[in-house]
């Protein structure tokens, strides 16, 4: 039986890929075959670029497209690259995001509209352009968070955004489905990477008590995830939330 993990052939993005789980993301996507395209926005000290170069390392023959998600522009642009140099796109996975937490009270408006911007109106105009070069029978992964199944304290902003992708998610997987493309979201607990890594030992502590697997998540957990939602095996599968959050939501 051929091994459905097996990537060969077929061509994957993943936003926001050039640190973090993104990163961890297309290197899995990578080792199993696929043509790979790193993405990474531009920042003031290069060092996201720097940082998707040592991630391209490890990659044959990739991609390595700037590309900040939010402005229409440079996503249509990225989508044209992908088309001419590797005949469309197979995999989508819109894991770009940020946070910025504070209470309501507190929080500015661009606060909010920054992370809105990035991580649900980015997450909107990717999937929009690459509508036009994802290949039939693709798939598309959205990166939510367990954030917007619950609302967690001081995320008004970073919430509303997840909550509003799993919306997307199901929108998307109506209206892509006449192209046999699956459109599922992934909505991560407390991994121990990136945003979590953030929190102070004490709130960490915290959020363990409620996890009914007594531990915060692993990279690899996430990406195993994706990897899953990306291959043959999901067929029949679109407009669904996986949850892996070692139980602390059960929804």
């Amino acid at each position: 039986m051929p091994d459905p993990l097996d990537f060969t052939g077929k061509v994957v993005l993943v936003t926001g890929s050039s640190r973090g789980i993104g990163a961890e993301m297309i290197k899995a996507f990578g080792k199993r075959g696929a043509q790979c395209v790193v993405n990474y926005v531009a920042d003031a000290q290069r060092q996201n670029k720097t940082d998707a170069a040592n991630v391209a390392k490890e990659l044959e023959a990739p991609l390595v497209i700037e590309c900040d998600v939010t402005q229409p522009g440079q996503v249509e642009s990225m989508m044209t690259k992908i088309g001419d140099k590797r005949g469309g796109l197979d995999i989508l996975v819109n894991n770009s995001g940020i946070i910025h937490d504070r209470t309501i009270k507190k929080m500015s408006p661009e606060e909010f509209e920054s992370v809105v911007r990035v991580n649900l109106i980015g997450t909107f105009t990717v999937t929009q352009k690459a509508a036009a070069i994802l290949h039939s029978g693709g798939r598309i992964v959205n990166l939510s968070s367990v954030s917007g199944q619950m609302g967690l304290f001081g995320q008004a902003n970073y919430s509303s955004s997840k909550a509003a992708i799993i919306a997307l998610t199901k929108v998307s997987a109506r209206e892509f489905a006449r192209q046999n493309i699956t459109v599922n979201a992934i909505a991560p607990g407390f991994i121990d990477v990136g945003m979590s890594k953030g929190m102070s030992e004490e709130v960490t502590a915290n959020f363990i008590k409620q996890i009914p697997l007594g531990r915060l998540g692993e990279v690899n957990e996430i990406v195993d995830a994706a990897l899953f939602l990306a291959s043959p095996m999901v067929s029949y599968i679109t407009g669904h939330v996986l949850n892996v959050n070692g139980g602390f939501y059960m929804g």
